[in-house]
């Protein structure tokens, strides 16, 4: 598949989940909600995990912003269900590392959707945007184990 097709297919990824976001919702009972936003274009992204027995068991989100920081949201929570929560942040930190454009293992986890936002690197003041449901994520795991 050449470059400029593979750009098309991860648009259209990026595209769909924003249009069709998965896990888009609150959650009720217990669960771990943190709210961040990104100042420099106005993100702003409310995570909500249930974390049971040191698992992500649900994670939902809402929140207004651009289609790459809602579509990394809709990856984010569909990737890390069901992960214990050093996994989930082992998860972060490799999509860290790949907004940076630094290496990571891909064959580490399955990226499946979360690869379409790979192309974001091409565009550095978009990477804030890709990451900050993440960043929500970790500092909601985090938080807790303080």
């Amino acid at each position: 598949m050449s470059s400029r097709d593979l750009d098309t297919l991860y648009r259209q990824v990026i595209m769909d989940h924003y249009k069709n976001p998965r896990n888009r919702g609150e959650l009720d009972g217990d669960t771990r909600t943190v709210n961040l936003n990104n100042p420099t274009c106005g993100d702003r992204i409310q995570v909500q995990m249930k974390v049971e027995n040191g698992k992500v068991a649900d994670a939902v989100f809402t929140g207004e912003g651009c289609s790459i920081s809602l579509a990394s949201a809709s990856m984010m929570t569909q990737a890390i269900k069901g992960l214990p929560e050093e996994e989930a942040l082992a998860l972060s930190e490799l999509f860290s590392n790949m907004m940076q454009g630094k290496e990571y293992d891909e064959n580490k986890f399955d990226l499946g959707d979360i690869e379409a936002l790979s192309g974001v690197t091409k565009f550095p003041a978009r990477i804030k945007c890709a990451t900050l449901a993440w960043k929500a994520m970790e500092k909601g795991i985090n938080e807790t184990r303080s």
